[in-house]
């Protein structure tokens, strides 16, 4: 230490600098709430809705045929269910595996795969209204109609044009200074 002063005092560990303070908006927030994606409200709602739509049809078919029959058709469901989903699984994978040896794109058993995976998850949970969904989507006869559904909605999902930048009012064209080599 210099004389006349007393002993150096050092800080062990060293304490890291401090970071400047962020300004408010360079925050993601600072264009005000964001917005919750869409599907998330119709996941919401339908976590709500379908299990009310699922006990009201059970109740319903439980006072028309009686409690054990109801039971009973549902095991019967649930049974034939999982024979359809694997025979039909079985079907879309050799179909697959066929168009992936050939070279040729496999939309049709991808979309085929998906509606089985998502027929054979409905008839997991236990109801007539998300069975007949989920039949819906395994039965030969009737997955063309919800294959032609998806496709469309997956077209216009993909296909969406998005908004032109917009930029401000007397900026003119945008100009890119280059050079043509012949």
């Amino acid at each position: 230490a210099p004389p006349g002063q007393g002993p150096r005092r050092v800080r062990w560990p060293p304490r890291a600098p401090r970071a400047p303070p962020v300004s408010p908006a360079a925050t993601p927030y600072a264009a005000g709430p964001r917005r919750r994606p869409r599907i998330l409200r119709w996941l919401a709602l339908a976590l709500l809705v379908v299990p009310t739509v699922e006990v009201a049809a059970i109740i319903g078919v439980g006072k028309v045929i009686g409690p054990w029959p109801t039971i009973a058709l549902l095991v019967l469901e649930s049974a034939l269910g999982a024979w359809l989903v694997k025979r039909e699984g079985s079907r879309a994978w050799s179909a697959l595996s066929s168009a992936l040896r050939s070279g040729s794109m496999p939309s049709h058993e991808l979309t085929d795969a998906a509606l089985i995976l998502v027929g054979g998850t409905l008839l997991l949970t236990p109801g007539f209204v998300t069975d007949l969904v989920g039949f819906f989507f395994l039965l030969p006869m009737t997955r063309p109609l919800a294959r032609g559904v998806l496709a469309a909605a997956v077209a216009k999902r993909l296909l969406r044009t998005p908004a032109p930048p917009s930029r401000p009012p007397g900026s003119g064209p945008t100009v890119i200074e280059g050079e043509v080599v012949d």
